[in-house]
């Protein structure tokens, strides 16, 4: 399975971070925008995330949910018919709640760096660092704290767990809600 090390962390001006973002990354921006739905899942997490109505990616995961940088090991499956995946997922075994974002990534080495709107929640920022396979997890930790630095996210802005927990907390099972 692949594996990075991610950091997700609340901000409140997505236009002035993406200002520093832009000015160091080596490509981007790039717009998406996706549709999560998390399935029920007891050995990680499953969610089908969509971009249309012909292009969606199955994903599974496992990471531990705490603060700051935690490595996070992954799968992930390109789906072309999400509308009947989705309907047979949700028979199978059950949707859990939904996320949906505009997600604005940059690229900075071999970090994805996301600034995300999500609906039901506000603004946050991601950073994926993707890891060798046989890199040790501490080498992506230090990037990730290196780029936290250089864009001046404090530590007390990081959020444990996934925005579908985050949703969950404030009583939110679907992101339109």
């Amino acid at each position: 399975m692949a594996r990075n090390i991610e950091i997700k962390a609340r901000i409140e001006d997505i236009e002035k971070l993406a200002a520093k973002v832009a000015a160091i990354a080596d490509k981007g921006s790039f717009e998406l925008f996706q549709d999560d739905t998390f399935f029920a899942c007891p050995n990680g997490r499953l969610k089908l995330r969509t971009f249309s109505a012909s292009e969606a990616e199955l994903i599974f995961y496992r990471r531990p949910d705490q603060a700051g940088p935690k490595e996070s090991v992954y799968s992930i499956a390109p789906v072309t018919a999400p509308g009947k995946i989705r309907e047979v997922l949700s028979q199978a075994y059950g949707q859990t709640g939904r996320v949906i974002k505009h997600r604005t990534l940059f690229l900075i080495g071999r970090t994805r760096v996301h600034l995300d709107k999500v609906e039901g929640l506000g603004n946050f920022l991601e950073l994926e660092v993707v890891l060798e396979e046989k890199e040790a997890s501490e080498d992506g930790v230090a990037a990730a704290n290196e780029l936290l630095r250089k864009l001046e996210i404090p530590a007390e802005n990081l959020i444990e767990g996934a925005y579908m927990d985050l949703l969950k907390q404030r009583g939110i099972k679907n992101g339109k809600d």
